[in-house]
């Protein structure tokens, strides 16, 4: 596997909570995933239709992004 180099943060993650949020790395067929506070720990690949799904349920579920439900989780 090879470790993506364009990771994204939420445009929500300014301010104090900077680093309190996942980093996500699309390709073309699946998403990597990983935590902002400790980047080398390890990603999380999944394929590009499951995140999808995933962000989708987040949004019905009333999250508005990623990072609210990551800073929910702890």
């Amino acid at each position: 596997m090879t470790i993506p180099d364009s990771w994204r943060k939420s445009s929500y993650s300014g301010g104090g909570d900077g680093n309190n949020c996942v980093e996500i790395a699309p390709r073309p067929s699946r998403v990597s995933i990983r935590d902002s506070k400790d980047p080398a720990y390890g990603t999380l690949s999944v394929p590009a239709g499951a995140f999808t799904t995933f962000v989708d349920a987040l949004k019905d579920d009333g999250y508005s992004t990623v990072t609210d439900f990551a800073r929910l989780r702890g």
